[in-house]
């Protein structure tokens, strides 16, 4: 299966795109994982290149002899360990990458330096991020206010409610006295009316046998 990309792309762009190159079956069981091998079957699809299937790695999908090994930035990455590692450094070819024994302040150091120097560093921040004591914000307390001294106007308040309740008892229409007093009469009536009769009381045997005596 011949490659779509020429070599005159690749020469000019190091981050040239390449298929992923996963291992035969990974797709279809758990225990295989997705980790290149190559396949060897007699009957493999994926060995014969057949269209459809995951392509195969091949020689055709390397990059030049030039650029291999290097930053997708086309720089060729150099290891330091301290400022003096620095001097020998050409910033218009390589890119320096901090490792990762070195202290934060020596890491601070080769950062200043390499500023000076306009020279590229991959890997510029802290190892780990400096932690913040959250600010604890002091809630504003309400002032006190005393309690205010009872006046005369609140005293009036209280006994006006009183005043008109009694006006109100006072001025009471007549015809409303003249149901009230006939309706306990009525009331009465109908008592007396639902009243039961007095039972007789009946008579006992002994009083019979007195009176055939008699």
């Amino acid at each position: 299966m011949a490659s779509t990309y020429s070599k005159r792309k690749r020469a000019c762009n190091v981050a040239y795109k390449r298929p992923h190159f996963v291992r035969e079956e990974s797709w279809r069981y758990k225990r295989v994982r997705e980790s290149w091998r190559a396949p060897r079957g007699k009957t493999s699809r994926v060995r014969r290149s057949k269209e459809g299937w995951p392509p195969v790695v091949k020689i055709g999908y390397s990059r030049p002899k030039a650029q291999r090994g290097r930053h997708p930035s086309g720089l060729a990455e150099i290891m330091v360990w301290r400022p003096k590692d620095l001097e020998n450094v050409d910033p218009k070819t390589q890119a320096v990458r901090i490792a990762h024994t070195v202290g934060e302040r020596k890491r601070v150091e080769i950062l200043d330096q390499a500023s000076k120097a306009t020279i590229i560093v991959l890997n510029p921040g802290p190892k780990k991020a400096p932690e913040v004591a959250p600010e604890v914000v002091a809630e504003p307390t309400e002032p006190t206010t005393p309690a205010e001294p009872e006046t005369e106007a609140t005293t009036e308040t209280t006994q006006s409610p009183t005043e008109e309740d009694e006006a109100a008892t006072v001025n009471v229409p007549a015809s409303l006295e003249t149901r009230e007093a006939s309706e306990p009469k009525e009331e009465t009536k109908k008592t007396e009316a639902t009243k039961e009769p007095p039972k007789k009381q009946k008579s006992s045997k002994k009083s019979k046998k007195k009176r055939s005596e008699k």
